[in-house]
C-alpha cells in the first residue's frame, strides 16, 4: 500500500516516513500544499497524511481539492490546532481522521492501518487466501500457519495482489503502489519481486499468474 505524507516539519516527517516504511507500507513525502494536491490526485494512494500548517496550500485547501475532484482517498488530518473549529472544519471538509500533535506513534501507526482497511472496504486485518494468510497489522505471512519470511517490497507486492484476490491487477498499477515516484526502479524489479514471492508461497500457496499484456493475478482457487 502506498501513503503520502504531507508534512513540512522535515524532523517529524523523517520520523512519520520510516516508522510507515517498517510497517512495510511505500511511503512519498511532500511538503509544499500545492504540489501535495497534485500528487494526491495523480497518484494511487491508500492513504494521505495531511498536516494542516503547509507552504503553498493549507491543508485543509488541500483537502477541499481532493474532495472537490470526487477523490475517495482516505485522509488523515495531522495538526496542533486543538480548537473544536478546526476538528469540525477538517471533517466537515471530508476527512476521514483527525490526530492531534504530540502522539503516540503506536497510535498514529494503528490509525494508518484502520484507515487503509477501511479505504480498502476490508475492515478484517487479516487477508485469506487458501492456506495463505497475511495479517497486515502484524505484517505477518503464514501459509498453512507456517511462517513466510518476506522482504519489505515482496510484502507489498503480496498485500496488494491479495486485497484484489480473484481480479488482475495491471503491471503499472502495481509498480505504482509499490514504488515510491521519487525512487529509482529498474526496469525489471516488480518481475523479479514476483518471482521471489512466487517461490516462497510454494509449495501450497496460490499462484500468482502472469496475465500477458495486462498484469498478475493472484489466484483465489
Amino acid at each position: 500500500m502506498r501513503v503520502l505524507v504531507v508534512e513540512d516539519d522535515a524532523a517529524l516527517a523523517r520520523g512519520l516516513v520510516a516508522a510507515l516504511r517498517l510497517s512495510g507500507l511505500t511511503v512519498d513525502h511532500e511538503a509544499d500544499g500545492q504540489e501535495a494536491a497534485r500528487l494526491a490526485l495523480s497518484e494511487p494512494y491508500s492513504l494521505v497524511v495531511l498536516d494542516v500548517g503547509l507552504p503553498g496550500l493549507s491543508g485543509f485547501e488541500v483537502l477541499r481539492r481532493i474532495r472537490a475532484a470526487e477523490s475517495a482517498v482516505p485522509v488523515m488530518i495531522l495538526t496542533a490546532r486543538d480548537a473544536v473549529t478546526d476538528r469540525v472544519r477538517g471533517l466537515d471538509l471530508g476527512a476521514d481522521d483527525y490526530l492531534l500533535k504530540p502522539f503516540a506513534p503506536e497510535e498514529f501507526e494503528a490509525r494508518v492501518r484502520a484507515l487503509i482497511r477501511r479505504g480498502q472496504g476490508v475492515p478484517n486485518p487479516v487477508l485469506r487466501c487458501g492456506a495463505l494468510a497475511l495479517d497486515r497489522s502484524a505484517g505477518l505471512v503464514t501459509l498453512a500457519g507456517e511462517p513466510v519470511t518476506l522482504r519489505r517490497r515482496e510484502l507489498a507486492v503480496l498485500t496488494v495482489l491479495m486485497g484484489r484476490a480473484g481480479k488482475v491487477v495491471p503491471k503499472e498499477r502495481l509498480s505504482a503502489e509499490v514504488f515510491g515516484f521519487d525512487e529509482a526502479v529498474a526496469p525489471n524489479a516488480l518481475e523479479l519481486y514476483v518471482a521471489r514471492l512466487r517461490k516462497k508461497l510454494q509449495p501450497g500457496g496460490p499462484e500468482i499468474r502472469t496475465i500477458r499484456g495486462l498484469g498478475y493475478l493472484l489466484d483465489a482457487g
